[in-house]
């Protein structure tokens, strides 16, 4: 299904967050030693860790709602300095099916295996994979699920390095049924089916959020989440 079939498939607005302000994100809730601020009027996340701290260094910044298990998200990004990594979670829910915020789940800081070996279900796509030399020499886009370190799907990251982007780089999720799709400026980058068998059941509703590596600064805007 290309990007054209995606919008067709979902052509309701549910959630519309332009990210221009701090009063646009005040129920956010950031995970670990993240900054969230607007100097271009556009959400910019940066670490205030410093990154020889390795995954304590690391955030997550979550958006407060819940959304249905079948959707379709874009919103804008610009990334401002590398090295780094971006990943977007979705469908993030406890895995007996609690709120991610319930307070009787393990706290969460931002170290990775918090999230794809905690208490909470989730898929996560990892892209602008610039952190490690072997990461900036190859660029792919990973698509994985969790509970687990699973990684399910593969596609080749065209995002250019800082120093030549230019940016609004438009970023989309969709989930449709058991297939997941992920699509930069309308380009589909991949498209998984996951089978409810091999990695657990299909997940359903839940959270979407923004984890970033150290010392990665990115832009973020103009969050749009649609359903059927």
């Amino acid at each position: 299904m290309d990007f054209q079939e995606c919008c067709a498939r979902f052509p309701r607005l549910i959630y519309h967050n332009p990210l221009y302000t701090p009063q646009d994100t005040l129920e956010f809730v950031m995970e670990g030693p993240g900054a969230a601020s607007f100097p271009n009027r556009r959400l910019r996340l940066e670490s205030t860790a410093d990154p020889e701290e390795g995954q304590k260094a690391n955030f997550v910044y979550w958006c407060p709602v819940d959304f249905p298990a079948d959707f379709m998200a874009v919103w804008d990004f610009w990334p401002v300095q590398e090295p780094g990594l971006c990943i977007v979670f979705f469908c993030a829910r406890g895995r007996d099916g609690r709120d991610i915020f319930a307070p009787s789940l393990a706290k969460r800081t931002g170290e990775y295996r918090m999230y794809h070996h905690g208490d909470i279900n989730a898929y996560h796509i990892s892209y602008f994979r610039r952190r490690w030399p072997e990461e900036r020499a190859f660029h792919l886009c990973n698509l994985r699920k969790s509970y687990g370190f699973h990684m399910v799907a593969q596609g080749a990251d065209p995002l250019p390095p800082v120093e030549d982007a230019q940016g609004p780089y438009q970023i989309g999720v969709v989930k449709d049924g058991s297939v997941i799709s992920f699509f930069i400026n309308q380009l589909l980058i991949f498209s998984w089916q996951d089978d409810g068998d091999t990695y657990g059941p299909v997940l359903e509703e839940g959270k979407l959020g923004f984890r970033q590596m150290a010392p990665l600064i990115a832009e973020y805007a103009d969050l749009k989440v649609y359903s059927k």
